[in-house]
């Protein structure tokens, strides 16, 4: 007598359903994320030349609200003091360097 395994269902579907967007939903995403960068740029290109010298790829944690702005060499310990600081504010991360990008595609 052979046995049947019993399917077995993925329980993300019941935690996290499916999200599914429109077109419009995806389009407003994309302006409110750029127009954050755009509020978060000029603070990081005020500060990026002085510390290019003695911060090179270093992580930039930026709140735009209050203009303030957290270092450290590791990403995790810049987020966590800007979520520490500002617990529900949004917050930008660069790395210190020509592009201030972190990563690549």
């Amino acid at each position: 007598m052979t046995e049947t395994k019993p399917t077995r269902t993925s329980r993300w579907g019941r935690i996290f359903p499916e999200i599914q967007w429109t077109e419009e939903q995806k389009a407003q995403r994309r302006s409110e994320r750029e127009a954050f960068y755009q509020r978060c740029k000029p603070i990081f290109d005020c500060i990026q030349p002085e510390l290019i010298q003695t911060h090179y790829n270093w992580y930039m944690a930026v709140e735009p609200e209050s203009g303030d702005y957290f270092l450290d060499r590791d990403e995790i310990v810049v987020m966590n003091m800007s979520r520490q600081k500002y617990r529900d504010a949004p917050f930008f991360l660069f790395k210190i360097n020509e592009t201030g990008v972190s990563g690549t595609i």
